[in-house]
């Protein structure tokens, strides 16, 4: 190995977050399918025999598997050169993260599996190529792709909540829209670790698959735009003259920003509260759970209401891996500071979000989450 390779596929919603990333930084990298012997030899092991993208090798032979975790790597060896400084702006910027890898997978996986007509030869594509090239290759796709279809019933995606989703997305695409239409990236004039995790469903899913594509390109062109920025090596913000390659100034917080949160939290506040609820009753009852236990996708079902819509979507703990990163940027800041969160946070229904956790914290031990 000489060269950083990044295992992960066109299709994965995941993989789309630490891509983005890697061409915005400018490392040098190839992105390859994880599905070679060397791979599942050399690579699958050193990720701690989880098969997950994206998973990525440095050329000295390291692997870092997560997204998350990827970033981190590179942020820290950078100065951080995408998290920004000012105590709201870094707070939204993690947030954002959480919201991009947790709160808008109802509309991913929606619009991927539940418009057949116009997805399915796509789908049908991606899943065979993920495969090893074998001559039961393309049975072994179609297997993939009915699992990934009924994951999405896991998420909260039935018959009576579709309507929900479909009227919140389009909401939440004008509202994107709107602030997109104003500024190239959520913060200003480059992108932000927020960016890069709302970009996991808005491109994998989202903002690539027919028929969400289709619908973005006619009610959102502004943040299609934004799509394809992220996409970019350069800041390409040529329609926005006045931009310069930084974050706003003195902290600020667009009000179109605060919109888009606002409708955010319709859905991602009674999930994430239902989930922290969920979680720890079922930690309550984990009287042997050992530290270093790996954490898995889903601990059971919650449940909540949306504008009178009841959902029953898997409780997941990662939410809070990430969820606990915003509140620990906001426990070590200084009083003022706090406050100014706490109004903002306030000003989005958001301010709960400090005070959710679930009782035992995750952490990260031979490339797997774990609980500590």
């Amino acid at each position: 190995m000489n060269r950083t390779t990044l295992y992960g596929s066109a299709l994965s919603l995941y993989t789309g977050r630490a891509r983005s990333y890697l061409i915005k930084a400018g490392i040098d990298y190839c992105e390859v399918i994880p599905n070679t012997p060397y791979f599942a030899k050399n690579v699958l092991p050193k990720a701690g025999g989880r098969q997950s993208i994206p998973t990525l090798e440095l050329a000295d032979g390291s692997v870092i598997r997560d997204g998350a975790a990827i970033i981190d790597h590179f942020e820290n060896t950078s100065q951080n050169g995408f998290s920004p400084t000012s105590p709201k702006q870094r707070i939204l910027s993690l947030l954002f993260d959480v919201i991009g890898a947790e709160g808008l997978l109802r509309p991913a996986m929606h619009y991927r599996w539940n418009f057949a007509e116009e997805n399915l030869k796509f789908l049908e594509f991606h899943f065979e190529a993920m495969m090893p090239d074998r001559p039961d290759r393309k049975e072994k796709g179609v297997a993939a792709a009915n699992r990934m279809r009924s994951a999405a019933v896991g998420f909260g995606v039935v018959p009576s909540t579709m309507e929900l989703v479909e009227i919140l997305y389009v909401e939440l695409m004008e509202k994107l829209n709107n602030h997109f239409s104003e500024h190239p990236y959520l913060l200003g004039g480059k992108p932000c670790i927020g960016d890069f995790g709302i970009m996991a469903p808005l491109y994998g899913h989202l903002g690539r698959d027919p028929a969400p594509l289709a619908l973005m390109q006619k009610k959102a062109i502004r943040l299609f735009r934004w799509v394809e920025r992220m996409n970019r090596p350069d800041a390409d913000i040529g329609e926005f003259a006045a931009a310069e390659e930084s974050y706003l100034t003195g902290d600020q917080i667009p009000d179109t920003l605060i919109e888009v949160l606002k409708h955010i939290a319709i859905d991602f506040m009674p999930e994430t509260k239902a989930a922290a609820h969920c979680i720890n009753e079922w930690l309550n009852g984990q009287t042997d759970l050992a530290p270093n236990t790996q954490v898995v996708r889903g601990v059971g079902n919650c449940e909540f209401a949306i504008r009178g819509t009841p959902i029953s979507a898997l409780a997941q703990p990662y939410r809070f891996y990430l969820l606990k990163r915003v509140q620990d940027e906001y426990a070590g800041l200084d009083a003022t500071a706090q406050e100014d969160v706490q109004s903002l946070l306030s000003a989005c229904n958001m301010a709960e979000l400090l005070n959710i956790k679930i009782s035992r914290d995750i952490g990260r031990h031979a490339n797997l989450e774990v609980w500590v």
